[in-house]
């Protein structure tokens, strides 16, 4: 028997971890001087926490310790049980590197249990995305080896695009320079990334405004979306409920009653995109 385990930069809603027997490693962030570990939305104020962002916080985000990892796995393997983990693109931190020492010293004190780990090569719901499909097949009883097999099938067919309101934050991030992030808010210009096949964020296009940025997304949908008509969509937005239930419908307009979830963007995401970004999350032909 194993346990599944995911990780709260999955962003899956905190009623389908439980609906799903999933375990989640929740990841931290920093507001204010106060450190807090996200719940997948079940007691986070995402209101407050983009207020305090737009005017004027800076939240930051960490990497769990070896004592963080430890205490998450070895209760698991101490009762006689395996873990599988589909975790968070490995490209966007380094808290990997704690988590695989971790787990070569839990298997020599457990020679006997498998841990598993697979890189869903994304973060948010794209991550979140694979993580709720293959949670269906575990709790239909597939083994890790299967687990595996779809996962490797799975994962090159999950687009993630989005688009940010405001450049300030890309910038605090290293993702785009100080003369681009000027220019770029003085013109309402909303860059457009991706999450690429290795699991990085890259820039793909822009628009002058979010209208023409959102437009653009669904144009993405339209040249490489496949089976639609099986797969959830997810909308994501950070404190820009408006403007996803917009893009949403617009999305039901264009391709067909879609079964399209909107989200909120969750604080360690958040960190980074800053408030205003709205994603979208399909099944893609390549992503």
């Amino acid at each position: 028997m194993y346990q599944l385990f995911c990780d709260s930069n999955c962003e899956l809603w905190h009623t389908k971890v439980k609906e799903l027997g999933l375990n989640v490693i929740r990841m931290p962030y920093i507001l204010e001087g106060e450190e807090y570990f996200y719940d997948m939305g079940e007691n986070t104020d995402f209101k407050m926490f983009f207020e305090k962002m737009r005017a004027g916080a800076t939240p930051t985000t960490a990497a769990l310790n070896e004592v963080a990892y430890t205490e998450y796995f070895e209760p698991v393997l101490a009762r006689g049980e395996d873990i599988y983990y589909i975790t968070f693109s490995h490209q966007m931190s380094g808290t990997f590197e704690a988590m695989k020492r971790v787990i070569a010293q839990l298997k020599e004190k457990y020679p006997e249990r498998e841990i598993r780990y697979k890189d869903s090569k994304m973060i948010c719901m794209g991550s979140g995305f694979a993580v709720y499909y293959t949670a269906l097949k575990y709790k239909e009883g597939a083994t890790m080896d299967e687990l595996d097999a779809y996962l490797d099938e799975l994962i090159p067919h999950v687009a993630v695009y989005f688009a940010v309101d405001d450049l300030t934050y890309l910038y605090r991030g290293g993702r785009v320079s100080g003369a681009k992030k000027f220019f770029g808010n003085m013109l309402g210009i909303k860059p457009i990334l991706y999450i690429n096949e290795e699991g990085k964020i890259l820039n793909i296009d822009k628009g002058k405004g979010f209208k023409k940025a959102l437009y653009l997304m669904r144009g993405y949908v339209k040249t490489k979306g496949l089976d639609l008509d099986k797969y959830k969509m997810f909308v994501m937005h950070a404190d820009n409920e408006g403007e996803a239930t917009s893009f949403a419908e617009s999305l039901r307009a264009e391709f067909g009653e879609l079964d399209v979830e909107i989200q909120s963007i969750g604080p360690v995401i958040g960190s980074h995109c800053g408030p205003g970004t709205i994603g979208l999350i399909f099944h893609a032909k390549e992503k």
